[in-house]
């Protein structure tokens, strides 16, 4: 299992601080023997990233607002330019302004919708886009997603409908993507104690609902999360693609 990625180049996006899922992830793929890049939005958070950047041997950290194109762009040149080629890219970037979690949807604002739309969704399309000439020898995409996608969960409001919308765009970048040997898979996580979630209105009682209905009565850990990565970034997945995995301890398969 530790060399599942060796000799691998991965880069993951959404690496905010150490309880973050992106995190999970990384630690796992590092443990497998990738290579690391870890990108994070702006000069304010680059100090707390470059810690994490430290922690893990040979990875590196990088710049990149996802909603900026030319950001995207010299990004992908320096990530070329440093390992010629590519082949894990994880997304694990949702965003929302804190309004639209705390009204109720039907008052959802145009601006809040693009924003949710834009940060959470376009900028998987966008990342796609720019690394599949680097995934020269195919690859695999991975981005995270949340039951809200689905069904409805009081308070999640506009991310539910952004994460609809994610997973859509799973399957259609799944069949472009397809011809050139790079798979595109969503995990939907159980609700996880990050600092993100945070400012989900009600989150406490999203943990607490869980636990009750889950058919392993617990919530999820962030490891578990980062381990299933690992299984859709390696070859252990390599006839997976275009599909969402839910590590939610089952809560997905409950009807009430």
């Amino acid at each position: 299992m530790t060399a599942l990625l060796e000799g691998r180049t991965a880069v993951v996006f959404g690496v905010a601080n150490k309880r973050s899922i992106a995190w999970a992830i990384a630690q796992q793929l590092h443990a497998a023997g990738a290579r690391l890049a870890l990108t994070y939005q702006n000069e304010r958070l680059a100090l707390e990233a470059k810690d994490l950047v430290e922690s893990l041997p040979g990875t590196e950290g990088f710049q990149c607002d996802v909603s900026n194109d030319a950001e995207v762009t010299r990004l992908f040149e320096r990530l070329q330019e440093r390992y010629g080629k590519l082949d894990v890219l994880v997304h694990s970037i949702a965003f929302a302004p804190a309004a639209e979690l705390s009204r109720p949807f039907v008052e959802t604002s145009r601006e809040g919708f693009r924003i949710a739309h834009d940060v959470s969704v376009y900028s998987l399309i966008a990342l796609a886009r720019a690394a599949a000439p680097l995934m020269t020898d195919g690859g695999s995409i991975v981005t995270l997603t949340y039951y809200g996608a689905e069904k409805v969960v009081p308070k999640y409001n506009v991310m539910g409908v952004a994460k609809a919308a994610l997973e859509a765009t799973v399957r259609y970048l799944a069949y472009d993507l397809g011809k050139q040997k790079i798979r595109v898979n969503a995990i939907s996580a159980g609700p996880i104690k990050t600092l993100a979630a945070r400012g989900i209105a009600g989150f406490s009682d999203m943990l607490k609902g869980h636990v009750e209905r889950a058919p392993l009565q617990r919530n999820v850990e962030a490891e578990e999360v980062g381990k299933a990565a690992l299984f859709l970034a390696s070859d252990l997945s390599t006839a997976v693609t275009g599909e969402v995995l839910y590590v939610d301890c089952g809560y997905n398969i409950m009807g009430f």
